[in-house]
């Protein structure tokens, strides 16, 4: 296998200000409660806290498998936080790599922040 990186299949993208800087607009809202929805589900936030918390930022669904559903619920819910803009994945060989980019988790923690924090 070579060292060469495949593109991303998807790019994560950052939303929404702070709740207390100014009202959200309704494709704001849309897109927070899409991130929100999909990190709703037990095993989706357990997916992604596996990924988040992994070395390097970076987890092989290989390493991320065991979390007591089938291989393809594990891929459905993978899909799923993918679309919510939440993972970004890469595939090398046979196997596909997640990450949560740094700057998604930035933005959902100053989307939660009060402004007197």
């Amino acid at each position: 296998m070579s060292n060469t990186k495949a593109p991303p299949v998807s790019k994560v993208e950052p939303c929404c200000p702070p709740l207390t800087e100014r009202p959200l607009t309704a494709e704001e809202a849309e897109r927070t409660a899409a991130m929100f929805k999909a990190l709703g589900d037990p095993v989706r936030l357990r997916l992604f806290s596996l990924v988040a918390s992994h070395d390097g930022g970076e987890a092989c669904v290989c390493d991320i498998s065991d979390v007591g559903v089938s291989q393809p619920t594990v891929s459905h819910h993978l899909k799923k936080l993918r679309e919510a803009g939440l993972l970004t994945s890469e595939r090398r060989g046979t196997w596909v790599y997640y990450r949560v980019e740094p700057s998604v988790l930035a933005a959902m923690g100053r989307f939660l922040v009060s402004a007197g924090a």
